[in-house]
């Protein structure tokens, strides 16, 4: 007969899950499903403000003001309702940021050059030591991109210009070293 420790069943126990699944719900702290809403003191005036974190983020994904109570004191307490709305105010922001960031790091020119038409991507690699970006064509079959990938791709400077004259530049050089 085998004798199990505690450990053994932690996984499946969800008395032993960690504290982010409890949930908090009190007047100034709200934490479920991920997301904790802290009132805190607004420092530029004697107002109240609310912060949104997303799981052990250190930094808040959103701050806003926060309503005052009835005694125009205190802050009002958080309610489902308002903890829900916040929640979602606060994924539209980060998914905003995550779109952005992306549109910054992803860029696309569509050409076409004789009897060929072409997408020629510039994925930048944000390396905090070394960034750089991959160039690569991709041969567009009937308004679509080959399911092949791409025919070719080079290592290039992350401040590389990508714009129809480049993207045509390269693939006429047969794909050779860019400036």
């Amino acid at each position: 007969m085998s004798h199990s420790s505690a450990s053994d069943f932690s996984q499946d126990d969800p008395a032993s899950a960690d504290e982010e699944a409890v949930a908090i719900k009190e007047p100034r702290l709200w934490s479920d499903n991920g997301w904790t809403a802290r009132v805190i003191k607004n420092e530029d005036d004697d107002g109240w403000a609310v912060a949104m974190f997303k799981g052990r983020e250190p930094e808040p994904a959103l701050v806003g003001p926060w309503t005052m109570g009835r005694d125009k004191k205190n802050p009002k307490p958080l309610d489902v309702g308002a903890f829900n709305t916040l929640v979602k105010t606060a994924s539209e922001v980060l998914r905003r940021h995550e779109q952005q960031l992306r549109a910054q790091l992803h860029k696309s020119v569509m050409l076409t050059l004789g009897e060929d038409r072409w997408e020629v991507t510039l994925d930048i690699v944000p390396d905090e030591f070394e960034p750089y970006a991959l160039l690569a064509a991709h041969p567009q079959q009937g308004g679509h991109a080959s399911t092949d990938g791409p025919v070719a791709e080079r290592r290039v400077r992350p401040d590389f210009k990508l714009n129809p004259r480049s993207a045509a530049a390269w693939i006429e050089s047969d794909f050779g070293p860019v400036r």
